[in-house]
């Protein structure tokens, strides 16, 4: 059989096995990463994640290690804040997610002890298949932290901490390492910041570079309003390879802002809704691919997956939502036979 036009991956996380939160250790985080890759090798994934168990904190289990694993191994920044610096903290725009920030940025921002190409080699080591890296962006990361160094000044702490990403990623073997960027739209006017901050890190990446971005999964929930229209400018600054974008769980009629989407820049299509429990069917997935394509135009999606980690789900509905999103591809290239609606 060809190869697809149309490749299938995921965005990341995967649900923590009950056996692993039980009982953690490396040992049963390198078993645990060996099933979630093998559950997706086995499902027809062509691109597969490590599931970035590893990364989850038992202490901060709404947004699954997604910032205290970057920020708290830094130089630089200090974990434990102040009572005065939390009240500071609470009454920033858009942090009310959050009730205390995972760190205070008291002096230059280094490498610390984050090892991101020790935990890219793990997971490749297990992968039989293309792997896709994933790591947290700059400017998410420094919405999230309090500076008391650069100024107070959001977008110097993002510059500081690209840096040192890019150095991270600079060392990653994986077949394509993608940035998340989950605050980002929210605050659309801070784009041209963020662009500057992120590029820093795509220029880095060795092999193929993508960008995540969604409206946020906090918990299961989104906490970002606006659109997809405010970060078109922003999308085709990135010097990356495609984009992976919260589609499934957005308004129809959104996916017409994409035909400005630069044509060397792949669309990454999400067709799986990680905020619903229901599983969507092969002709579910086949039917989004056929609008986007009539939409967007024929050719321009490169690539399908679900809006965002699948963390907060249960293992068997990620399971069924991964080979659906197989099926579905492989129902809209003509690889099995649509059935009967």
């Amino acid at each position: 059989m060809s190869t697809p036009r149309i490749l299938t991956t995921v965005v990341g996380s995967y649900p923590v096995p009950d056996w692993l939160a039980a009982l953690p250790s490396e040992t049963a985080v390198a078993d645990a990463t060996r099933v979630v890759i093998t559950t997706q090798e086995q499902a027809g994934i062509d691109l597969v994640c490590d599931g970035e168990l590893y990364r989850f904190d038992v202490n901060h289990p709404e947004t699954n290690g997604m910032i205290e694993y970057f920020t708290r191994p830094l130089s630089g920044i200090r974990n434990d804040a102040t009572f005065e610096e939390v009240l500071e903290y609470r009454a920033q725009r858009g942090m009310a997610f959050r009730l205390r920030p995972p760190g205070v940025v008291d002096g230059p921002i280094g490498h610390g002890t984050l090892d991101l190409p020790a935990a890219c080699a793990k997971a490749r080591r297990l992968a039989t298949k293309p792997l896709k890296f994933t790591l947290t962006g700059p400017h998410m990361l420094a919405k999230t932290l309090i500076d008391k160094h650069y100024g107070g000044s959001a977008e110097k702490v993002a510059l500081a901490i690209a840096d040192v990403l890019a150095e991270q990623v600079a060392h990653c073997d994986a077949a394509v390492i993608q940035v998340d960027e989950a605050n980002l739209p929210g605050s659309p006017e801070e784009a041209p910041w963020a662009a500057e901050a992120i590029n820093r890190v795509l220029r880095a990446v060795k092999t193929k570079a993508a960008v995540h971005l969604c409206f946020g999964n906090y918990g299961g929930q989104s906490i970002q309003k606006g659109g997809w229209d405010k970060l078109m400018g922003y999308l085709n600054s990135l010097q990356v390879d495609h984009v992976v974008m919260e589609n499934a769980h957005r308004p129809a009629e959104e996916l017409a802002v994409f035909r400005n989407l630069r044509p060397e820049i792949g669309m990454g299509l999400g067709v799986v809704d990680i905020k619903r429990t229901d599983v969507e069917s092969a002709d579910d997935i086949a039917r989004a691919i056929e609008r986007a394509e009539t939409v967007i135009g024929p050719g321009r999606v490169r690539y399908i997956h679900p809006d965002c980690g699948f963390w907060m789900l249960k293992r068997n509905i990620v399971d069924a939502k991964i080979r659906a999103l197989v099926a579905g591809r492989d129902l809209f290239e003509g690889r099995s036979v649509r059935r009967a609606a």
